[in-house]
């Protein structure tokens, strides 16, 4: 258990810097011994146990947060200016209090580190920006009649999860398939128990309407054991029952029912053949490989589950330029699972420098041996390399849109006579129907094109705003600000 230490807060406030395009910019001396001098005041009363620190600026912004072995050890480091990076100078300059929680293990103070990452989003660690959940395919088992859907949020014991799958598409994609494969219901509770004749989906053939009784229940709960081996691996041996099972409806003469089987088994062929990975040695793993350029890193992670690759996703951490990849590839899977639970394997396209502390970590967090490994040959090592390219290729087509995007904003800053490109723009618009339900929106858009994590809505609240756009966009622009005034005042 994390026991938080108390801290003072020094009488000496600096502004900090802001700018995310300082972080590499040298110190002046004078801020730099003054942040070391309020560390050197922490670190003789810091205890030689583990635990997590955070740095923390004069407005209470949280710079950095870190774990250590040993609190004081780690933290005296900071006190050293010639084993800071530049970037950790910066960081030792707007430094002007500091807190501690310490923990019974190493492991402890690194989930705690992740979980206070992803909270406090400190502008000095390595960040993972997009951090949305990942959707899963679930088989309801809480109802008699067992439901095929897609799920996004917690996990209820009683039922069946078959995932990650890296996004909603292809998620979308196996289950307009696997409904080919596997005629199961897929409709609501609320529909599924009013319905009083057969649906559209039972007329295309991707349903048994087991809501108006045109099934009996085992015959239903023989389709969910099939699709529960199909999706939990075993799609070989699914394949084989199937194609049997049509042959002898041919062989007695059934051909509807020996073509409805025919159709089922080309559904279960187009799930696989959108897998360009196929691991059958694996049960599961996550595939995580990065690739440094420009000053820009990519990491690549694939998912893969029963053999099948379910899909992977680019992301594009921001980080120091100090850091290599090797570096920022470990935090960043620190991260990745602090919301998450790890798979039994992780494949690495870099060693990673403390592999057993993680390894305890995640275990910890997951009830389970997790077991982390960078492949040298075999299959393995394919699948890894097919990781590092699609790294590679992410991170220069997104250079490339970046280069483009550079080119728009400064056209902009020409247009518009500005000093230098806008690093951020804003666009809003309002809408209603007929007077009701107003409602304003804003888009942001910068050098990495539009960014959608910075979108807001607004729900107009203003007496007489509704049906008055110049009303409307005065509240919006009102809340808007004021709300940029109260975090930041300066």
């Amino acid at each position: 258990m994390a026991r938080p230490t108390h801290c003072a807060r020094p009488d000496e406030p600096t502004r900090p810097v802001t700018e995310e395009t300082d972080l590499d910019q040298p110190p002046s001396e004078g801020t730099l011994a003054d942040g070391m001098r309020i560390i050197a005041e922490f670190v003789r009363t810091l205890p030689r146990k583990p635990g997590v620190y955070r740095m923390i600026a004069a407005d209470g912004e949280v710079l950095y947060v870190g774990k250590a072995r040993s609190l004081r050890s780690r933290v005296a480091a900071y006190t050293q200016p010639t084993r800071l990076a530049t970037r950790l100078m910066r960081m030792v300059s707007a430094t002007r209090t500091m807190e501690f929680a310490v923990t019974d293990s190493e492991a402890e103070a690194l989930l705690l580190e992740n979980n206070l990452i992803k909270r406090h989003r400190p502008r000095f660690n390595v960040l993972l920006r997009d951090d949305k959940s990942f959707p899963y395919i679930v088989i309801r088992r809480d109802t008699e009649w067992p439901q095929l859907a897609k799920h996004r949020g917690t996990r209820e014991p009683a039922n069946e999860y078959f995932g990650p799958f890296a996004s909603a598409t292809a998620v979308n994609r196996t289950l307009y398939a696997l409904q080919r494969a596997f005629p199961l219901r897929s409709c609501s509770d609320g529909v599924f128990s009013t319905r009083t004749r057969p649906c559209l989906q039972y007329q295309i053939k991707r349903c048994t309407a087991p809501c108006v009784g045109r099934i009996e229940k085992p015959e239903y709960d023989a389709i969910v054991d099939e699709v529960r081996g199909f999706l939990g691996g075993r799609n070989r041996e699914v394949q084989q029952k199937l194609s049997a099972r049509m042959e002898q409806a041919s062989a007695n003469l059934e051909f509807e029912g020996a073509a409805v089987l025919r159709d089922r088994i080309r559904a279960l062929a187009h799930i696989q053949s959108h897998q360009s990975i196929s691991l059958p040695s694996i049960d599961e793993a996550d595939i995580f490989a990065a690739h440094l350029e420009g000053g820009q890193i990519c990491v690549q992670v694939f998912f893969i589950r029963a053999g099948q690759n379910l899909g992977n996703r680019a992301y594009f951490p921001s980080h120091g330029k100090d850091l290599g990849e090797a570096q920022v590839l470990e935090a960043f899977i620190g991260q990745f699972y602090e919301a998450r639970q790890a798979p039994k394997l992780i494949l690495t396209s870099h060693e990673v420098a403390e592999r057993d502390l993680m390894e305890s970590a995640l275990a910890l967090s997951a009830g389970r041996k997790v077991e982390i490994h960078r492949p040298k040959r075999g299959d393995q090592k394919d699948a890894l390399d097919q990781a590092v390219t699609n790294a590679r290729e992410a991170l220069a087509r997104r250079m490339a849109e970046r280069g483009t995007q550079r080119q728009l904003l400064d056209g902009v800053a020409r247009v518009f006579a500005l000093d230098a490109p806008p690093e951020r723009i804003e666009v809003y618009d309002n809408s209603h129907i007929q007077g009701s339900a107003p409602i304003g929106a804003m888009i942001v858009a910068g050098p990495d094109g539009f960014n959608k994590n910075a979108y807001r809505k607004f729900n107009i609240k203003g007496e007489g705003a509704a049906g008055d756009d110049f009303a409307m966009m005065r509240e919006v622009m009102s809340r808007r600000f004021g709300r940029a005034l109260k975090e930041n005042p300066d």
